[in-house]
């Protein structure tokens, strides 16, 4: 714990590490303003202006800090202990800072701590949270359990292994996530075409992105049978519910093409050879091939104890292959440089049916994944 709190030091002095914190103590921010005063004295033990604000600042906040945790503990507030404890331990974050900044303990010799005042107020604050995260999760819903967890981390954060504290985690994290069951419809075997690397894609996606430590966890089908899985909350299907692929048209597009003052030949003209300039042309074929491949992805997420529809969205991909050649007839110098490229060129086999069927389909995972996404953001 003290660690975190170590680490919220260095933060913040970086994120003050550019003012004196002057600003801050003139709105009353008087523990924002030490930090920053602190994290500018880092970088320049003599700055005047951070000291000025440390001198200033420092008694103000331990007052402010000080006061607050006692009136914390004096009240009759749900969370009392564990609000005095962070007053205390921001007073501790401040003897940290000081101590390891040069500059700043010139100013403050003898920072304060609370580190005796802490273990014992640890205590309270984890019998508090244990309460509260007791009665959040008997309130049965998965918001609360949700809470409940956090309560309990808290809890083992403070003192850990508190009571029973690690078998409760285990219990509100288990009533606080959403399992669901992911179903991917095969591919029809009709077309000998196997979506095995889209349904791999959709499983890696989902397992990177929504971890073990998470509030909603996803499993196959397979999977949740072969564990049996404790509770189904949602099954989510997916399946093509339309595709094609390899739709091929040719068409063919004739032209003209013209070239004046082309050489075409020679001629004897008052004893001397001349050349002939005429106008040549040629027409001109240019063949396009296109394969279209194109599907349609059904997703529908259902309650799996009432059955009802939470959502239901489909997801379009389109795939155009395509190539061209030519050919003429006539003079190949009225040809343009690319044209004669073009009728260079040879008519090429499309990709395979599979390769098609990849190529549709990755357009539609770059819709689902956000889909997802955004279904499953508040859970």
């Amino acid at each position: 714990m003290r660690i975190l709190y170590f680490t919220s030091i260095v933060i913040i002095v970086i994120a003050g590490a550019c003012t004196s914190g002057k600003k801050a103590y003139q709105r009353g921010d008087y523990y924002d303003a030490v930090m920053q005063a602190i994290g500018r004295l880092r970088q320049n033990p003599t700055h005047k202006k951070s000291k000025e604000t440390l001198r200033n600042s420092y008694p103000a906040a331990l007052e402010w800090l000080e006061t607050d945790a006692k009136n914390q503990i004096a009240s009759n507030s749900p969370n009392k202990w564990k609000s005095a404890l962070t007053s205390y331990q921001k007073i501790n974050n401040m003897y940290e800072a000081i101590r390891q900044a040069p500059g700043a303990l010139k100013v403050v010799p003898n920072p304060k701590s609370y580190y005796e005042e802490i273990g014992p107020l640890k205590e309270k604050a984890a019998e508090e949270l244990y309460n509260a995260g007791i009665a959040s999760l008997m309130k049965g819903t998965r918001e609360e359990s949700k809470r409940a967890f956090f309560q309990f981390t808290e809890v083992n954060q403070y003192v850990p292994g508190y009571k029973d504290v690690v078998e409760y985690l285990d219990k509100s994290k288990f009533e606080a996530t959403t399992f669901v069951v992911v179903e991917q419809i095969p591919v029809p075997t009709r077309y000998n075409l196997s979506g095995g690397f889209f349904q791999d894609k959709v499983e890696e996606y989902l397992s990177r992105n929504y971890p073990e430590r998470g509030f909603v966890q996803f499993y196959s089908s397979m999977a949740a049978q072969s564990m049996r899985l404790a509770r189904t909350d949602q099954i989510m299907r997916l399946q093509f519910d339309d595709f094609s692929v390899g739709n091929t048209t040719i068409r063919e597009r004739e032209e003209t093409v013209t070239k004046d003052s082309v050489k075409v030949g020679e001629a004897k003209v008052d004893g001397k050879t001349v050349p002939i300039y005429n106008t040549v042309s040629a027409k001109v074929i240019t063949v396009r091939k296109e394969v279209v491949s194109e599907g349609l992805l059904s997703m529908i997420i259902v309650d799996a104890h009432t059955g009802s529809v939470l959502t239901h969205r489909k997801f379009p991909g389109r795939y155009v292959w395509f190539a061209t050649w030519g050919r003429f007839n006539g003079d190949e110098r009225a040809l343009t440089k690319d044209q004669i490229e073009l009728c260079k060129r040879r008519e090429v086999q499309p990709p395979d049916p599979q390769m098609l069927f990849l190529s549709f389909a990755n357009p539609i995972y770059d819709q689902l994944t956000p889909a997802i996404r955004s279904f499953y953001q508040n859970y």
